[in-house]
């Protein structure tokens, strides 16, 4: 991905299709560095073979001979993949879209857990303002670094993390409202939304698999290397106004995806 292509794609005019032509891009060009640096670890090898020194090879490449033996290290210094048939500790089904009766429950995920006999638990980690990043920005319609209402949450599955739910509100909108109170909404958020005076008009939801950030491995405890996939979900009025962007990050290797398509109402 060159300049020009990042410059083309920063002026699509839909801002939604700008966020996913981004996405897009990121992923193939970590799979372009990863392929990089294994055709790199190669030409080093055969350097090595060929009686070059680390010295050598490190004052050609402009760096230093300790940086050249991590280059030829590569995925070495991952964990190693769990052998064949190893189960991680615990499966969660997530459908996609969801069906409106389980979302308007008192809570998505302790509704599907309870139905596949799974243990559920959550906890709630943070409530406040916090800057809003390019793809909650862009789903909310407003600029990036503007303050938002963040409602972050982990769930846990038989004990285990298996994914970080946060939803967005503008703080224009939802500021000093129930939404911005501390803990867990009774008898649920889509209730307090509701209560408001806003009516579901339609809602957008985007699938992406990525590498997890520091936070995500920390709170999920994932081994090095583990992939996450995330779902935003940017939800809309009856009249357009953006209501809630709930942003989903599911442990990759312990959730089934089913997807589906649902008829009838749905819910914020």
């Amino acid at each position: 991905m060159d300049l020009r292509t990042l410059r083309d794609m920063a002026a699509i005019a839909d801002p939604i299709e700008r966020a996913r032509a981004i996405t897009r891009a990121m992923t193939e060009q970590q799979g372009i560095a990863e392929e990089a640096a294994r055709i790199r670890r190669g030409a080093i090898a055969e350097a090595r073979e060929a009686g070059y020194t680390l010295e050598e090879i490190a004052k050609a490449l402009g760096v230093t001979p300790g940086r050249v033996s991590q280059m030829r290290k590569g995925p070495a210094a991952k964990a190693p993949a769990p052998p064949v048939g190893q189960r991680p500790p615990v499966i969660v089904q997530r459908a996609l879209p969801t069906d409106p009766a389980t979302r308007g429950s008192a809570s998505l995920f302790l509704t599907e857990a309870e139905r596949q006999g799974i243990t559920a638990g959550r906890k709630m980690l943070y409530v406040g303002l916090e800057e809003a990043t390019e793809h909650v920005a862009a789903c909310l319609r407003i600029q990036p670094g503007d303050e938002v209402i963040a409602r972050r949450k982990m769930m846990t599955a038989n004990d285990v993390p298996v994914r970080i739910a946060t939803s967005f509100f503008r703080n224009d909108l939802f500021g000093g409202t129930r939404i911005a109170e501390p803990d867990f909404i009774k008898p649920s958020l889509q209730s307090a939304i509701q209560a408001l005076g806003y009516t579901f008009g339609h809602a957008e939801e985007t699938l992406t698999a990525r590498p997890a950030t520091r936070f995500e491995a920390d709170t999920l405890q994932l081994d090095p290397g583990e992939w996450v996939v995330q779902i935003l979900r940017a939800s809309y009025s009856s009249e357009g106004t953006p209501i809630h962007t709930l942003e989903t990050i599911c442990s990759a290797n312990r959730h089934i995806f089913t997807i589906g398509q649902v008829g009838g109402l749905d819910e914020f």
